[in-house]
């Protein structure tokens, strides 16, 4: 009945209801946040952890079972057999539009932990948001620019060394980081600007990746590549509130990250970037040969 509604009428209520999830739920996130930050005691933190967390899996699954009410989406999910939620994972996905982060939260939230994302350190000041991510763990970064590099070269491996310490309390409970290797999102004009030798990608930035794996050697060996195909076309997230968009292909493959690249000394060793970059530059021919497959399918 539901999905009969006019788009916009749908689009409106979707936006609603994930509001009213929210409210409710942000309270009882606050609590255990609260007791997490007064209380220092490792198994009051890790068990204030365990409950956050299901918090936001409850906040995403909701959202989910939301739009198979409100809309009428085939989803076709590819190579989601065996992935597990004791399994620690770095994913990766192309970049089309803010549509593709719930999308991939609907295939991949109770088949793997909580994707979590590095963030601007300057974010944990957002109000309300700020205090929830903190309370999830996302690791908040200070990046550092090249000029700033050369004034003070000792915050060159700076990043990396907070990234560890931020990254300690992942060790013993699993954990998914998140990243979009293109860092934004694919439009024709930013496409042309770069001069991409990729169809259907902007070219990917490897740094991001190796600061996560230089950092995280220890836990993470997995990869998930994911692509994302939209059969009817490019579909941005109202396109997706109001439910336009009809089919989303989402592949999966997991890949064993090459053991050399674990704990990697990115920003020092040229031998090892120039490798690394050359790893990821083949990941994203190969991503790239794939959408154009399973277009063609579709």
């Amino acid at each position: 009945m539901l999905s009969l509604l006019p788009a916009p009428v749908k689009g409106v209520l979707a936006i609603l209801l994930v509001l009213l999830n929210t409210l409710w739920l942000f309270p009882i996130l606050m609590v255990f946040a609260i007791i997490k930050l007064v209380i220092p005691l490792a198994p009051v933190r890790k068990g204030c952890t365990i409950v956050l967390n299901r918090i936001a899996w409850f906040w995403i699954g909701f959202n989910n079972v939301l739009a198979d009410v409100l809309h009428t989406i085939e989803w076709d999910v590819r190579g989601a057999e065996g992935l597990s939620r004791e399994h620690w994972y770095f994913v990766t996905c192309n970049h089309q539009s803010w549509t593709d982060i719930p999308a991939i939260q609907h295939a991949l939230n109770s088949r793997i932990p909580l994707l979590k994302f590095f963030l601007k350190k300057q974010l944990v000041w957002v109000p309300f948001l700020g205090i929830a991510w903190w309370a999830l763990d996302f690791p908040f970064m200070q990046r550092h620019t090249k000029e700033q590099i050369a004034r003070r070269p000792e915050l060159k491996n700076r990043d990396v060394e907070t990234t560890r310490a931020a990254c300690e309390k992942f060790r013993y409970t699993p954990v998914t980081i998140f990243n979009f290797m293109e860092g934004t999102r694919l439009t024709p004009a930013k496409h042309k600007s770069q001069n991409s030798p990729y169809k259907n990608l902007l070219r990917p930035r490897a740094g991001g990746t190796a600061f996560v794996l230089e950092a995280m050697g220890e836990s993470l060996h997995t990869m998930l590549d994911v692509t994302i195909v939209y059969p009817g076309g490019r579909a941005g997230i109202w396109d997706y509130l109001c439910g336009r968009v009809h089919r989303i292909v989402i592949d999966i493959r997991t890949r064993e990250i090459p053991e050399r690249f674990l704990g990697m000394d990115y920003q020092n060793d040229r031998d090892v970037r120039v490798d690394f970059q050359r790893w990821v530059s083949q990941l994203w021919a190969d991503k790239d040969a794939r959408i154009e497959e399973l277009k063609q399918q579709a």
